[in-house]
This record gives structure tokens, C-alpha cells and sequence, in this order.
């Protein structure tokens, strides 16, 4: 009897020691608790439970800046009130840098909470008021150091009457508003709409697309979810796939402004309320619904080298945000002439517009598509008055290389191929096969695939480059002709953009070489009177009714000193181009067409 005894208790103890090497080895767990109990104090309430840690000490970050929106943005600096426990007991908690906090765990399971103040509404980060809340992760969650690849679990509490939470995450069934992140990546990548919103939805590709549409605003909810399937499924067509199964639009709509952000399978979109009441307001919703969309595969999927993973804490390079943003630019507007949303009117129109404002831009001739890519934590995101004359936007130059190198394709090819097919072969070898980014050469030698030549000449004089393209070179292969309306004026300009938006004219922008920039005159400087006589306008508006050669005297004031500048005005130099179809397109051209604009 007490040899039985004896094994059984063996039996019990060496049950414990499994059960304790067990406990001891158990993956981390984390989770999070978000509330906001008092929203109008725009306060959200982080609770986050770090279990299973094993060491003296946790590291937690907060990243400086989302994926998307190229910019440190400092979120940490909205962060108060960071606790620590462990038990019923207040643990030591310091900050080690700007964004990094310390967590004296001595080894056991902590919790810790914090407070973020949250009143900037945009779609790269969060806001909470007494209507709604919104947030990007990555603005509001830290992560434990060194464990970003860890999954979690997210409970949103709304506050009191709010019935709503909108997200791409993945929800945890039988839990109301409780969801699962594979990793920190897919948590900070998941923006999170909170509140009364009403939800749309709509079915594209055999997949559910939710509209969390905050707001009030003039949209026909029948005419626009119709309008964003043609938008969505001729999208998918380019890759032939839709690599996710469920699809969220959170869309703001607010008194002014706009814009977009992509995410993994979800984007925010910020919308004037009144722009749905107007063709060309609801058409620029659709433009920017398809853009955003359009980046599901081309920067979430296929992408850059440099482009993920990210690193949260400090700026990542790459050169190739003209293709990342600029081609997803240049697809949107071919998107809407395919879902017939965009007529071949408009879709010229807007050819021409694009290239008119990209060669009238001086900074065209100082940066190149690469360059503006890479410098876009300097410049992009932070407009001077002197960006105008140094600095081009990766997605305007983007979008013209995009439609070059589609035009070159269909040239080589003789219409049978085009950019779409090489942007899916490269998300075939890149995301589906080989999970990466690629690099600067490895896209290079993936458009070649379909030219069947060296596009060396290409990137070094366009890409690498700040030569203008022949343009009609290019657009003959689908019958389309540029030609520039204002060849052959000889009218003046003087070169500067003047604001009124105090009261009296100030000058705004001086452009590189113009008449104000050859004179001497400044941004900032108050115009006060022409040729003897006071003003109290925008002077451009009386400049038509000199000659070139004539000179203005301008009465200024310059930091309170008067003084007279005379201004010699220089040619009007603008280009204004418009795009039309050749009249009698040959067969080559017209099958070229109709693969660019209505491929089958």
C-alpha cells in the first residue's frame, strides 16, 4: 500500500514538473483592451497584458511613423500616463528613449496601460470626439520589443451609445468587438472606425466589401456602391486574383479636404461631404477610391525591397515610390476609363493635364523620378515655399513613366501585351512565389521581359534621369497626338503666385527664372502699389493687359521697409498641352488602343 501510494505522489509530482516546463516554455501572449470613456476629452485608453515574457525587463515601442505616409510623425508625443503592474503591484516603468519604454517585469506576466491623445483627423492618424473614433495602429499600440512576429488579441469597448466597430481584422467569434492580429504588422496595418456609422456593402469577385461611411454627406448609397464594384472588379482583372476575403473602405466624409491611405485589406478615404452632389466631385471620389484599391496589390503585395518589414523607429529607403505610388496614380485614371466611368473625352483630358502640369513644374529639371522617391522623408511631406522650384512629386512623374512603359510594351508586343501583364508577372515571382520585395534591377529587367530589350536608355535618361520624354513618340502607339495650344503666343507673365488670403496681396511662390525671380522679388513680400497706383489684389490678373519687355515699378513692403522693385516682364513660357486621337489611326494603333483601354 505505501508503494503505491509512493508512485502516485511520483506520479502527481512528475505531472507538476511537466505541467511547469510547460507553463515555463509557453509562447508570449499579448492583448490589448482599447476603451474611451470619455471621448470628448479625446483620450484613448490603451489596457495591454504582456503574459508568458520571461527576463528582468520588457521593452515596449511605439513607432514614429505608418506605412504609406512617408514621415516621422512622432506619435509617442500623445502618449501620458504609462503604469505598470504586475499583480496587484505597481512595477518601474521608464522611458529609454524618445519612443521605447522600460517595464521592470522581474519575470512575471504585466500589464500595462497608457493614454493617447488623439486630435488630428487624417487618414495616416487617429481622432476621437464625442461623434466617433478613429485610429491607425501604429499611432495608438506599442509592441514588445524584438516580438513583433507575435499575434494578439484586440477588445474595442465604445463608449456608451456607439454600436459600431469597422475594421479589417479578423474577428474572434462568440467575442462582440474582439479581434486577432497575426502579428504587430497586421495590427498596425488595420485602421479601426468606431462609432454610428452606417455600412454599405457590396460583392466583388466573390468577396464581402464593406463602406463604413462617417458622416453625413450627399452620396446615393445605391449609385455609389454600384459605381465602386466597377471600380473593384475591374481592378482585380489586371492580376486576376483578389488576394484577401473581405475588403473594408472606412470613408470620412468631412466639411473639406481629401485623400487616401492604403492597408492590407482595408483603406481610409477622406472626402468633402458635399463632392458626391457634383459629376466631377463624385468622379474624383471614384478616381481616389480606385487608387486607393489599386495599391491592395501594388504596395501591400508586389512591392519594393525596402518596403517591408518595416522598421517602426526610423525612416526606410527606397527609390522606387514612383512606381509604388505614381504607376497606382496612373492606374486609377485607366481603372475609371475601363469601368467606363471616365469618358475618352475626360480620359485624353486628363492625359494632358498631367503632363502639362509635370513640364511646368521647375523642379522637374532639378529632381528625378528616383531622387524625389528617395527624398520623400525630406521633401514630400514637408512643402516649402521654394518646393515648387526643387521638388516633383514621385506620384505626377510616377504616372507618366507608368504610361510610357505601358505604351513601349504595347509597341513591342504589338498590342497584344502591356504593363498590366508585367505587373502581374512580377507579383507572380515576387509576393506569390518568392515573398519579398523587389529590387531596383530586379524591376527593371521586369519590364524588359515584355519590351524584349535593354530599357537601360529608358531609366537613365527618365527614371535615373531629368530629361523630358517625346512624348508623341510614346503616345503614337495608340493614335493619340499632343500638341501644346499656347506654341506661338507672345504673352508676359510675371512668374509669382500671389495670396490675398490676409487681406492685402503677398507673395506666395517666386518660379525659377521667371520675371519676379530675374527682378528680385521675394515670398512674403506685401505688393502695394503698380506703376504708381495701389493695389489690393492678385496683381496676375491686370498682367494680360501689358506687353513682354514692358517694365512694372512695384512699391513692396518687405519686412515693414518700403522699397520699389522694377520687374521687366519675361514670354509667358507655360505649356498647355491638349491630347486628341489621330484622325485615321492605323490597325496597329487601334488594336493598341484597345488593348490599353479595354483589354478583354
Amino acid at each position: 500500500m505505501q508503494r503505491i501510494i509512493h508512485s502516485w505522489a511520483w506520479g502527481v509530482l512528475l505531472l507538476l514538473a511537466v505541467a511547469l516546463s510547460s507553463s515555463a516554455s509557453a509562447a508570449p501572449t499579448i492583448t490589448y483592451r482599447l476603451s474611451m470613456p470619455e471621448p470628448h476629452t479625446h483620450y484613448f485608453e490603451v489596457e495591454m497584458r504582456l503574459q508568458g515574457f520571461r527576463g528582468k525587463h520588457l521593452d515596449l515601442t511605439m513607432p514614429v511613423w505608418t506605412p504609406g505616409s512617408y514621415l516621422i510623425r512622432e506619435f509617442p508625443r500623445n502618449v501620458e500616463a504609462f503604469e505598470a503592474q504586475a499583480g496587484n503591484r505597481q512595477v518601474s516603468a521608464s522611458k529609454l528613449d524618445k519612443n521605447t519604454w522600460r517595464v521592470a517585469t522581474g519575470g512575471k506576466d504585466v500589464t500595462v496601460t497608457y493614454k493617447v491623445y488623439a486630435f488630428e483627423l487624417t487618414v495616416r492618424t487617429s481622432f476621437l470626439d464625442a461623434s466617433h473614433g478613429y485610429l491607425n495602429g501604429t499611432s495608438v499600440f506599442m509592441y514588445p520589443e524584438g516580438h513583433k512576429d507575435l499575434p494578439s488579441t484586440l477588445t474595442v469597448v465604445p463608449f456608451q451609445g456607439w454600436s459600431k466597430v469597422s475594421t479589417g481584422l479578423p474577428p474572434v467569434p462568440g467575442q462582440p468587438f474582439t479581434y486577432r492580429a497575426a502579428n504587430y504588422d497586421v495590427l498596425a496595418d488595420s485602421p479601426i472606425e468606431i462609432g454610428n456609422h452606417e455600412i454599405l456593402s457590396f460583392e466583388s469577385n466573390g468577396v464581402k466589401h464593406e463602406v463604413a461611411m462617417y458622416g453625413d454627406a450627399n452620396y446615393d448609397p445605391a449609385r455609389l456602391t454600384a459605381d465602386m464594384k466597377r471600380v473593384t472588379d475591374e481592378s482585380t482583372k489586371i492580376f486576376g486574383e483578389l488576394p484577401v476575403d473581405y475588403y473594408l473602405f472606412i470613408v470620412h466624409n468631412l466639411p473639406a479636404g481629401g485623400g487616401g491611405l492604403e492597408h492590407l485589406n482595408s483603406t481610409t478615404l477622406q472626402a468633402t461631404r458635399t463632392a458626391y452632389g457634383t459629376e466631377r466631385g463624385y468622379q474624383g471620389f471614384l478616381t481616389l477610391v480606385a487608387h486607393e484599391y489599386f495599391h491592395l496589390w501594388n504596395v501591400k503585395r508586389l512591392r519594393p525591397a525596402g518596403l517591408g518589414p518595416f522598421d517602426y523607429n526610423q525612416e526606410v529607403y527606397t527609390n522606387l515610390l514612383w512606381v509604388s505610388e505614381g504607376f497606382t496614380s496612373y492606374y486609377a485614371d485607366l481603372i475609371m476609363r475601363r469601368a467606363g466611368l471616365l469618358s475618352e473625352r475626360e480620359h485624353l483630358d486628363k492625359i494632358a493635364s498631367s503632363i502639362t502640369s509635370v513640364e511646368n513644374t521647375p523642379g522637374n529639371k532639378v529632381v528625378s523620378a528616383a531622387e524625389s522617391s528617395f527624398n520623400t522623408w525630406i521633401k514630400q511631406y514637408r512643402p516649402d515655399e521654394n518646393s515648387y522650384n526643387t521638388h516633383l512629386s514621385y506620384y505626377s512623374k510616377g504616372a507618366l513613366l507608368g504610361m510610357l512603359l505601358d505604351l513601349e510594351i504595347l509597341k513591342a508586343t504589338n498590342g497584344t501585351k502591356s504593363l498590366d501583364d508585367a505587373l502581374k508577372a512580377l507579383y507572380d515571382e515576387y509576393y506569390k512565389k518568392k515573398d519579398r520585395g523587389y529590387t531596383d534591377r530586379e524591376f527593371q529587367q521586369g519590364i524588359e521581359k515584355f519590351t524584349g530589350r535593354s530599357m537601360e536608355d529608358f531609366f537613365r535618361r527618365y527614371v535615373y534621369g531629368k530629361e523630358t520624354p517625346d512624348y508623341n513618340a510614346f503616345l503614337s502607339t495608340v493614335g493619340i497626338r499632343l500638341t501644346d495650344v499656347n506654341a506661338g503666343t507672345n504673352q508676359p507673365l510675371l512668374g509669382a503666385a500671389i495670396s490675398t488670403a490676409s487681406g492685402k496681396p503677398v507673395v506666395s511662390i517666386v518660379t525659377r527664372n521667371g520675371s519676379a525671380w530675374q527682378a528680385g522679388l521675394n515670398v512674403n513680400d506685401e505688393i502695394i502699389a503698380v506703376n504708381g497706383y495701389r493695389v489690393s489684389e492678385d496683381i496676375n490678373r491686370s498682367i494680360p493687359a501689358y506687353a513682354v519687355g514692358d517694365v512694372l515699378e512695384l512699391v513692396i513692403s518687405r519686412s515693414g521697409q518700403l522699397m520699389v522693385i522694377p520687374v521687366k516682364l519675361l514670354k509667358d513660357q507655360t505649356l498647355k498641352y491638349r491630347a486628341e486621337l489621330v484622325p485615321s489611326p492605323t490597325e496597329a494603333q487601334r488594336k493598341a488602343y484597345q488593348k490599353w483601354t479595354n483589354p478583354k
